[in-house]
């Protein structure tokens, strides 16, 4: 009966996907709509398609895990971050900058963003080449965080690959029927089932052991640490804190979301709505994660099992709940993470020239999305069933793709919509560094070099740095390229017509009263009285069309 259950609801959730795909297919003609949404998706879609884009089985599996056993529950700071920092604060500097240029320079995905703010095809294909390359171990992550959980809540043993073949399947048919607005859609409704589950299974596990208060005293048994404020660790807190809310600002799977926003009022209920989002799921996995020593087996000491053995102790019911959660977190971003993979390639390396006829564009989209899930399912793959394992843990896959990714976009992305000097050297020199410290840092953890920076504090060993681990490093690396910019900048030659670029902030647009008084005391309201703003304050252009 358990089985049944567990099967039926994970059956409901794929025939619901697949079912949004088709519902979306006409949505999708041509490339624009299959890769934009027709720059027309509202604020619910496009808040949660960032949630859902940001967490993923990588976090509740691999991150709340391993930080849970690490910092305690101080490990919340990390979801409050990623609220803040991530969600918030990123949808306020970025949101509406990133949709004004964007549409200005006609640009799809983010290496076109750069070929066009900096006028070089170089960066384009050095940009397409680096996101195709390190997306591929933060995908091998998400299958890997589903394995585990699987593993452990199915009797049958289902194989890995099994479960790895079915999620690709299932991913890949909606992606390629319905484009953004199936992705946009689907996060939509996986993003409701992530909010449920997780509120679900930390009460009922924190009842494991006695409830929030029981399971608080049976935590300081373990060390009063983990109960502090801060934790045993607070730097290293801090380095996963920076990594996990400040990169995805250079991420395109999440700076993307912003390419297609619909108007000005969707992006201020989009910044409320994903910062509420990112409250609830990455503060609640982060949070029950720091109960995580409370269910550490003795003949474990993995971190990943520590969430799937937490969960195997529930309801069936409620198991069922977080399997699907899981997989709903794990595909919204799979999604994502394909979606832009085969955007990017089909623009910024096969059509750069914009030659291609659309039906042609919309076959090499769909071929690529099943070109990339493939790639990545084999490293997963691999990964279990090799020789060796790649990496030490699913927290280091996504160190390594979010370190090397975000350490070579941000500071050129941020600073190529807010300073006009921004130049090409420095952006190639950002994108050079950002990946020769990710690769470094990759090939001392698969070494097994000790390369730390360390000092003893009250009888605790605190860690400064780690040039072995990808945290450490992706920090470092999204650190250096905001200096890099900047200083390269300023000894650099900065490309011509950047003064007009950002003449689309400055593009004048009419708005209804009732978003911009007007100071005329004369005015009367037998119609709406109307009042002139720029584009980059508290309006932008063609984003007010229906108000006025």
């Amino acid at each position: 009966m358990d089985l049944f259950v567990k099967i039926l609801f994970i059956a409901l959730f794929f025939i619901a996907t697949i079912f949004i795909g088709f519902y979306c297919r006409k949505k999708a003609t041509n490339s624009n709509d299959f890769v934009l949404g027709g720059r027309n998706v509202g604020p619910w879609l496009s808040a949660f398609a960032y949630g859902t884009s940001y967490f993923s089985a990588v976090i509740f599996i691999g991150y709340a895990g391993s930080f849970g056993i690490a910092f305690g529950v101080s490990a919340f700071w990390i979801g409050i971050g990623n609220a803040l920092i991530g969600s918030w604060l990123a949808w306020a500097l970025l949101g509406r900058k990133t949709r004004i240029m964007t549409q200005s320079l006609n640009s799809s995905t983010m290496p076109d963003f750069f070929a066009k703010r900096f006028k070089s095809e170089g960066l384009r294909i050095f940009a397409a080449v680096i996101i195709f390359i390190f997306l591929i171990p933060y995908t091998a992550a998400l299958y890997n965080g589903l394995s585990y959980l699987f593993n452990v809540t199915f009797s049958a043993n289902v194989p890995y690959w099994v479960w790895i073949l079915i999620i690709s399947v299932a991913t890949g048919l909606y992606v390629i029927i319905g484009g953004l607005m199936s992705t946009a859609l689907n996060s939509f409704v996986q993003g409701l089932i992530m909010l449920v589950g997780i509120a679900l299974v930390i009460i009922f596990a924190l009842n494991l052991n006695g409830g929030l208060m029981g399971s608080f005293t049976a935590l300081a048994d373990k060390g009063w640490q983990f109960t502090s404020l801060f934790g045993p660790d607070p730097v290293h807190l801090l380095f996963v804190v920076l990594l996990t809310s400040l990169g995805c600002w250079g991420l395109p799977q999440m700076v993307g979301k912003f390419y297609s926003i619909k108007n000005e009022n969707q992006i201020r209920k989009g910044s409320v709505i994903s910062t509420a989002f990112a409250i609830v799921v990455a503060g609640g996995c982060y949070f029950l994660g720091g109960f995580g020593l409370l269910f550490l087996k003795a003949d474990r000491s993995n971190s990943k099992t520590i969430i799937p053995d937490m969960v195997a102790q529930l309801p069936v019911v409620i198991v069922a709940i977080v399997l699907v959660l899981v997989l709903a977190a794990s595909m919204s971003t799979l999604s994502g993470l394909v979606h832009t993979s085969a955007s990017t390639v089909t623009f910024d390396l096969l059509d750069r020239k914009k030659k291609m006829p659309e039906k042609k564009k919309m076959i090499w989209l769909r071929a690529l999305v099943v070109v990339f899930i493939i790639v990545s399912a084999g490293l997963a793959i691999f990964q279990v069933y090799g020789p060796a394992n790649l990496t030490k843990d699913i927290a280091s896959l996504m160190g390594i793709s979010w370190g090397a990714i975000s350490g070579a976009f941000i500071g050129p992305f941020f600073f190529g919509l807010y300073w006009k000097k921004t130049t090409k050297t420095s952006v190639y020199a950002s994108f050079i560094s950002g990946i020769i410290i990710s690769v470094v840092g990759l090939i001392l953890s698969m070494s097994g070099v000790s390369a730390k920076i360390t000092s003893e504090s009250a009888g605790f060993t605190i860690c400064w740095f780690d040039f072995a681990d990808s945290i450490y490093m992706g920090v470092a690396a999204m650190i250096l390229s905001f200096i890099i910019v900047p200083t390269v900048s300023s000894f650099t030659k900065k490309p011509e017509g950047v003064d007009e670029m950002f003449e689309c902030y400055n593009k004048k647009v009419v708005v209804t009263s009732d978003t911009a008084l007007t100071d005329d005391k004369n005015a009367e309201f037998k119609e709406p009285a109307v009042n002139e703003v720029k584009a980059g304050e508290p309006e932008m252009d063609e984003m007010t069309e229906e108000g006025a």
